[in-house]
């Protein structure tokens, strides 16, 4: 039997609505549901893809996943540890990696790396061993003394990436993984994710790219309106349509017409 990693139950989340944003949303409701009794899970050794336009809550969800945001209600836990009561242990065995990640300009990825390394607990020879594979691999090392507010997005991309599995976690989540790389940044990337897989990491990516949920991901999630619209393994899912005429099938189901 496959072994649960990560396992999220009824997780919701809303935000507070300005006068503005009812304005701009065309609402009176004072409150966003941005996930709405969301419930999945990832096991072992798998990639699991939260597929989905955007607003859906897919950022939300990776956020509580990884302790950033706390759930209005419900819960997950990862390997074991409940992201409400165990957040120390949850960020442990956890990276989370974002093209939102705000860091400090004025920085360089040299020394940011070292800095989330020792956040982490991590010996010095440890974590030059992790840089010397992590900035080869991704090629940071030709801009690793340059400040983090003269790079282009896509090196920002990178410095993300490798901050975030700096610790060598057993569980990878990753919002847009892609976003913002050029062609050959991201092949390296999704290659990356594939080996991470073979070594038996657990793998949550959100994206709303249809090809890269059919390259990479062993199973996926649609999410629509902050709840589960439909899951399971692509074959299974799909059927004979592709992944992109399911999804538009069953969100034609749910919302109606999409123009």
């Amino acid at each position: 039997m496959e072994e649960v990693i990560v396992r999220a139950e009824e997780l919701c989340k809303t935000f507070p609505l300005s006068r503005k944003q009812r304005r701009l949303e065309k609402t009176t409701a004072k409150k966003k549901v941005a996930v709405d009794g969301l419930s999945f899970t990832a096991k072992r050794g798998e990639i699991y893809g939260l597929l989905g336009p955007n607003g859906a809550g897919k950022t939300t969800t990776l956020r509580m996943l990884s302790t950033l945001l706390e759930p209005d209600s419900g819960d997950a836990t990862v390997l074991g540890h409940s992201i409400r009561k165990e957040k120390a242990a949850v960020r442990d065995c956890l990276g989370f990696m974002t093209s939102e990640l705000k860091l400090e300009k004025f920085f360089t990825p040299d020394y940011l790396f070292d800095f989330f390394g020792t956040m982490h607990g991590m010996e010095k020879d440890r974590i030059a061993e992790r840089k010397r594979e992590l900035f080869s691999r991704f090629g940071v090392n030709s801009f690793a003394g340059v400040k983090v507010g003269d790079l282009s997005t896509g090196m920002l991309q990178k410095v993300s990436l490798v901050i975030a599995i700096v610790h060598d976690p057993d569980v990878v989540v990753f919002d847009e993984p892609t976003n913002g790389l050029d062609v050959l940044t991201a092949r390296v990337v999704t290659d990356f994710l594939e080996e991470l897989r073979a070594m038996g990491k657990s793998i949550i990516l959100s994206t709303h790219i249809f090809s890269l949920v059919e390259k990479l991901c062993d199973r996926v999630g649609i999410i629509i309106d902050g709840r589960m619209a439909a899951e399971g393994a692509l074959g299974e899912l799909c059927g004979e349509l592709s992944l992109e005429e399911r999804f538009f099938k069953i969100y034609r189901d749910l919302k109606g017409d999409i123009l």
